[in-house]
């Protein structure tokens, strides 16, 4: 018994040793949590005071005013007192006294940058001030400085995490304590209980305070890094929304500016809801109720320049949108001003569904987060007034030559990707100077926005125009599809010009210019040489004498004469010049004709008949190919029609494809149109595709060829072993023949090892189940080898030449017609 006693006395000293422990463990968390909010709150307070500091010198240097920099020492007083705040509450933290020194480094090597700032300013003027902020862009201290800020809250966090597990197990082991206790002492056990249960039910209201403040420490310090990042408003703002549904764990925000007159406010971005909700919002803001003046709560927050609150919805009948939110489920509303420079610009909505939610603290942070956007907005619309310093003509508004040489870059990639050319045009004032010598430079300065003014009017999109020097101008065509284009477009702009008035006090002067004219990617790969061969062009124009020139000479000698040709053979397809000449395809097996390849002959009257080596590439330079290649197309399938009408034998027509014909857009509804004459006319066309065309994009050729394909047309792909084609491509190509080129056909007798890759293509083919032809056989022998090694047909001289159409039925068709009656 005396044993049990004891027992039982020293279980309840062991009880109350560790329940003791238990409530000064709480009692210690909750003085670490309250030390943690102070140490967040002062270092907040320090970040955004070195930026107030910051912007205080940037806006003394743009302005000139000394209350910024009467601003700046308030702020320097405060930064020091927050230092010395922080160094007293981590005064037992080393690492957090090292940060500290950091710190102290950093600030002043801020302050000294900015007295330095001050004294360009003062001593240079605003230029040379804005020349040095621009110098010190990529300046690191300020990053530095919101790095050391960031590492010193994410200890502060790591410590009260780690206090926070101690006090967990410690907790554990204070309720199984309690328990064995509360067997021998139920008194004992229910009072230690009691007290332990309230320790820590007020420590997790702690714990949730301090999570719900860490939360919005993350969504503040995400918003703030977005004005490092945005380079105009609607990033910011989207990207604010965005960040304050998905880390600050709102239902919703939105951010409406007030428009331009001040009457509305206008939605610009928003986050966490439907489209549906937004239109509502926006209808009612469009009309006079959600006026600035009305009774919304984002109207208060403007009105008043102060943040509004609804903790309950519920049961405020204040909210417009009451219905909407008890539907949505939000129960409490915060809007917070964006002011800037004293007026409010703007407000930034929140919504939760938590009632009660937005507290003292908690506002505290979310007013400063109003801030720092407000901070942002005007740090963007500074870096803005800075860019036009930097790329923006100060007398006429046109880009200067550094912004045109960037964007002509980017014109340039985008001709390259689309497969055309580009003309990039120097303009040279002529006698600018003696104008402005003797008119004086106003004179001479009206004149130049005037030209300027005609030439952004005339180019249609100002972007494509700049002032790269004091009396040139430059303008890039962005899209060159036929060079031929160029000429006629640019004597019509120049005609106009010269014939233009400029009117300078009150007299009207012609004004002629100097050309110069260089085309991408023929007289350069990159932009600078572009435009150094362009002010080459201009020289040579201006000594020569000529109104205009092109860089490259050879353009200049072939312009008059290509616009001949393509003259004449835009007649040509008018008169129906151009002829269809057919040669025969033969199955090696049965020596009979399976097929007919289709050749375009211009029938000139002058020169007679010209092959197309001597025409084609013109057809393609001026485009003419499209229109060319249709009538191709169509004459082939009408060929087909009279012979099927006629009872021969209808052999598929092989039609050539050129490049520029399968990279146009509408290449697969033309052929559409050419087949949907008839419900059989697919059945009589094949298209022929070199391999190195197809192999160009091969992924757009697959798409397009099976578009083709699906219409009943037969693909062959020409000149088989000439472009390097993959095997795995090749196997994924929806084709129907391999045409052998006549190269390997020629060099197959020689001996040279042509015969064995003759025989790999037609074993390859075959086991892909493709038709094989074999083009140029010549002689008998090719002939005897190529139906050893198995190939299927063969088109040649050996044959048959291409022939006209009459000439093709009478040799080819009517005798084999005859043969099977």
């Amino acid at each position: 018994m005396h044993i049990g006693v004891v027992a039982v006395i020293a279980l309840l000293l062991i009880v109350d040793v560790i329940a003791y422990r238990s409530i000064s463990d709480s009692t210690a968390s909750a003085r670490w949590v309250q030390h943690t909010g102070e140490v967040l709150e002062h270092l907040t307070t320090l970040r955004s005071t070195m930026e107030n500091i910051e912007s205080g010198y940037l806006d003394f240097a743009l302005s000139g005013d000394d209350a910024f920099l009467q601003s700046t020492h308030a702020s320097s007083a405060l930064f020091e007192r927050e230092q010395a705040a922080l160094r007293a509450l981590t005064v037992d933290n080393s690492s957090q006294q090292q940060r500290l020194a950091r710190i102290s480094e950093l600030s002043l090597d801020m302050f000294r940058r900015g007295d330095g700032l001050v004294q360009v300013r003062r001593a240079q003027g605003v230029g040379s001030a804005i020349g040095l902020i621009r110098q010190g862009q990529d300046d690191p201290v300020l990053d530095a400085f919101r790095r050391v800020a960031g590492d010193m809250q994410a200890e502060e966090r790591r410590l009260m995490s780690d206090r926070n597990a101690r006090e967990q197990r410690r907790y554990l082991q204070s309720k199984l304590a309690l328990v064995l206790g509360s067997v021998l002492a139920v008194l004992v056990a229910a009072a230690a209980a009691w007290m332990v249960l309230r320790d820590q039910a007020e420590r997790s209201r702690a714990v949730d305070d301090l999570r719900h403040l860490n939360r919005l420490y993350a969504m503040i310090s995400a918003i703030n890094a977005l004005g490092l990042k945005v380079r105009n408003r609607a990033d910011l703002f989207s990207s604010s929304c965005r960040i304050a549904v998905e880390q600050g764990e709102f239902l919703m925000a939105w951010i409406g500016v007030v428009e331009g007159g001040g009457g509305n406010i206008l939605p610009v971005a928003w986050a966490g809801t439907d489209e549906a909700t937004v239109a509502t919002i926006k209808a009612h803001f469009a009309t006079s109720a959600g006026a600035v003046q009305g009774t919304t709560l984002a109207a208060r927050v403007i009105r008043d320049q102060v943040a509004v609150v609804t903790n309950d919805v519920l049961k405020d009948t204040a909210p417009v949108f009451g219905a909407m939110h008890t539907k949505a489920g939000i129960r409490s509303i915060a809007g917070l001003p964006l002011v800037v420079s004293d007026h409010t610009i703007g407000v930034f909505v929140l919504y939760t569904s938590k009632p009660e939610f937005f507290d003292v603290a908690g506002m505290a942070l979310l007013t400063e987060l109003a801030g720092n956007v407000a901070f942002a907005i005007d740090h963007i619309e500074k870096q803005e007034r800075l860019d036009r310093f930097a790329y923006y003509d100060a007398l006429t508004g046109l880009a200067n030559r550094s912004l045109f040489i960037d964007r002509l870059t980017q014109h340039m990639h985008s001709a390259a990707s689309g497969g055309h050319k580009l003309a990039v045009f120097l303009i040279d004032l002529e006698r600018f100077r003696k104008f402005n010598d003797s008119l004086g430079r106003p004179a001479g300065d009206a004149l130049l926005k005037q030209v300027a003014e005609w030439l952004g009017q005339n180019a249609g999109n100002i972007n494509l125009l700049a002032r790269v020097g004091a009396d040139q101008f430059a303008l890039v065509m962005p899209e060159v599809t036929y060079e031929s284009d160029v000429l006629p477009f640019l004597e019509k702009k120049i005609a106009a010009f010269m014939n233009h008035p400029f009117r300078v006090k009150d007299v009207a002067y012609r004004i002629a210019a100097k050309v110069g004219v260089v085309l991408y990617p023929d007289d350069g790969a990159d932009a600078d040489t572009l435009f150094k061969n362009a002010e080459a062009a201009v020289k040579k124009a201006k000594v020569s004498g000529d109104r205009y020139l092109f860089y490259a000479q050879k353009m200049n000698e072939t312009v008059p004469g290509s616009l001949g040709i393509e003259n004449r053979l835009r007649q040509a397809l008018d008169k129906e010049q151009f002829v269809l000449h057919y040669q025969p395809k033969v199955n090696l097996a049965t020596g009979k004709v399976t097929g007919a390849e289709a050749l375009i002959r211009w029938n000139d009257p002058q020169n007679g008949l010209v092959p197309p080596a001597s025409f084609i590439s013109i057809l393609e330079s001026t485009g003419l190919i499209h229109e060319v290649g249709r009538w191709a197309l169509h004459k082939a399938i009408s060929d087909y029609q009279r012979w099927r009408r006629a009872g021969l034998p209808a052999v598929r027509i092989a039609v050539n494809v050129s490049p520029l014909q399968l990279r146009h857009r509408r290449f697969v509804a033309q052929i559409e149109e050419a087949v949907g004459i008839t419900e059989d006319a697919a059945a009589g066309l094949e298209l022929e595709i070199t391999e190195s065309l197809i192999m160009e994009d091969v992924n757009l050729s697959i798409v397009s060829l099976l578009a083709i394909r699906a219409l009943g047309v037969t693909i062959a792909i020409d000149d088989f072993g000439t472009g390097y084609s993959s095997l795995s491509y090749l196997a994924k190509l929806p084709v129907d023949t391999l045409k052998i080129d006549r190269s390997f056909v020629v060099d197959m007798v020689a001996g040279t090892g042509a015969e064995t890759l003759v025989s790999v293509i037609i074993n390859l083919a075959h086991a892909l189940k493709l038709n094989v032809v074999a083009e140029g056989v010549a002689t008998e022998e090719q002939l005897r080898q190529l139906r050893l090694l198995g190939c299927d047909e063969m088109q040649g001289f050996l044959y048959g030449k291409p022939v006209p159409v009459d000439v093709f039925e009478k040799k080819y068709l009517v005798g084999a017609a005859a043969a099977l009656a």
